[in-house]
């Protein structure tokens, strides 16, 4: 790591002492909104409460130091936990945690490799269907904690609501979300009513999580196994990942290193599966709260895992007593910030197609409940109609010379897989001129296809005795060509 690097590397960690305090209350906020969820995907993995906790911790301390992106909170969550299900309803928990850690070396992979950079293919419109399918999943995802209940549940959401978003007009000194907490769980103590409280959903860490080798045999029967859990995995984690980190770059205006986020999650992925925990991913509706509570720097994302343990291990008692209203007030909150409502006016300015991916991204995403299918289809939706566009950008001009028996054809724009069979069909392969000149000044040949296609028009005029030349190929045609077709350019004799 050169000076600049560790310069900004200790910048991200200690920036003064007001950065310190709001990233350590940004970090326990955090921490509150970490505990439904996990548990809750936990059930969806169908491993105890315990596994996804143990993860979230071991996940918060490493990529606190390893990871790319400063303030983002990661852990136990999201459409990891969709692909875990399947191999523990078949194989059970040990051979979860094997996939975990194969998982996680492939993650490692990936970023020394530098895939990130395939988040490049990535469009606004379908990052921007990305949030809001999370912030629409993050919400229904309260619904069971909404439905055949009390009516005090519902009267204490509606107060956690308000303390959330009315306290910080009188001060913004501590978060409003853990005022929110400690407020409603002091009323369900003092005032017994029937709510569901965090005890209720699942057995509750009661020692530190120790470290162990998966209890699986080594051999190629195991790793036929989990190879192909383990590779899903790794790849929707990254997705997931990469996604939050350049969320969190649009709301802090800043950058962050994808290929070491790639590495920083691989080895917090492994981590996890040497202290029994499954894998996990970069989490958005945290990350954006933590972000949104004033979380900037990596001491947000370690006190979120630090302040995860404590609460549950040794506060375990008083943390099993804070009633799930105040959770799902949070999550509403987050769930609500999360969602980008301009997105909706935009659907009116933008283009159409824009708004049809971020829609599609979106639906795919909510019916499927998960992440990589919803990206998938925006990102094979917003390639289809670029693809189109740019072939509705070339054209080929047709001029005749009587003097010299010409016939001239200019082409311009991009001539690649999608445009090259409308380049083709613009040429008159029974020309009945003597000469043909094919003038490429103004176009570019991006692949195989487009030379294929040249090259079809050129020698099957050639061969009803045409006189075929062509000019004008840039550098990078002429190239191409020259290494695909190099008789191409030869004009008949």
């Amino acid at each position: 790591m050169n000076t600049q690097s560790l310069s900004r590397y200790r910048a991200e960690w200690f920036d003064g002492a007001h950065a310190a305090r709001r990233d350590i209350l940004a970090g326990m906020v955090g921490t509150f909104a970490l505990i439904p969820e996990v548990i809750a995907f936990s059930f969806v993995a169908g491993v105890d409460p315990e596994v996804g906790l143990f993860a979230s911790f071991v996940i918060g301390i490493v990529i606190a130091f390893a990871g790319g992106r400063p303030a983002m909170i990661s852990g136990a969550a999201g459409s990891v936990a969709l692909v875990a299900a399947a191999l523990v309803h078949a194989h059970g928990l040990s051979y979860l945690l094997a996939a975990t850690l194969l998982a996680g070396v492939l993650q490692i992979v990936f970023g020394l490799l530098k895939l990130d950079v395939l988040m490049r293919f990535v469009s606004r419109s379908v990052r921007t269907g990305f949030v809001n399918a999370l912030a629409i999943l993050i919400f229904s995802a309260q619904m069971p904690q909404m439905l055949g209940v009390a009516w005090q549940t519902y009267a204490m959401i509606a107060l956690g609501l308000a303390i959330i978003y009315l306290l910080p007009k009188l001060t913004s000194a501590i978060p409003s979300p853990l005022i929110c907490v400690v407020v409603l769980t002091v009323i369900s103590v003092v005032f017994p009513m029937p709510l569901r409280v965090v005890g209720d959903l699942g057995r509750l860490p009661g020692s530190l999580p120790s470290l162990a080798w998966p209890q699986v045999p080594i051999d190629i029967a195991t790793l036929t196994i989990i190879a192909p859990y383990a590779f899903a995995m790794a790849a929707v984690g990254l997705l997931e990942s990469m996604m939050t980190a350049r969320v969190v770059d649009d709301l802090t205006e800043s950058t962050s290193s994808k290929a070491r986020e790639c590495t920083g999650l691989g080895l917090a992925n492994v981590a996890a599966g040497l202290f029994g925990g499954i894998a996990g991913c970069g989490m958005i509706g945290q990350t954006v709260g933590n972000v949104r509570y004033g979380g900037r720097g990596r001491l947000s994302t370690l006190v979120a895992g630090v302040f995860l343990l404590i609460v549950m291990v040794p506060l375990r008692p008083w943390v099993a007593q804070v009633p799930v209203a105040a959770l799902v007030a949070i999550m509403i909150m987050v769930s609500v910030s999360t969602f980008s409502w301009g997105s909706l006016r935009d659907l009116a300015r933008h283009p159409k197609v824009s708004g049809v991916v971020m829609l599609a991204t979106v639906a795919v995403t909510v019916a499927t409940h998960d992440l990589s299918a919803g990206v998938a289809v925006g990102v094979l939706l917003s390639g289809v109609f670029f693809a189109f566009k740019v072939t509705r950008l070339m054209a080929v001009h047709v001029e005749y010379d009587p003097s010299s028996d010409t016939r001239i054809y200019t082409v311009s724009g991009q001539v690649f897989f999608a445009s090259a069979e409308i380049f083709a069909d613009r040429f008159d392969l029974r020309d009945p001129a003597r000469r043909v000149l094919i003038d490429l000044t103004n176009a570019h040949l991006w692949d195989i296809t487009a030379v294929g296609a040249l090259e079809d028009v050129t020698s099957t005029m050639r061969r009803h005795g045409i006189e075929v030349e062509v000019v004008g190929l840039n550098e990078a045609s002429a190239v191409l060509v020259d290494r695909h077709a190099p008789l191409l350019r030869q004009p008949a004799t």
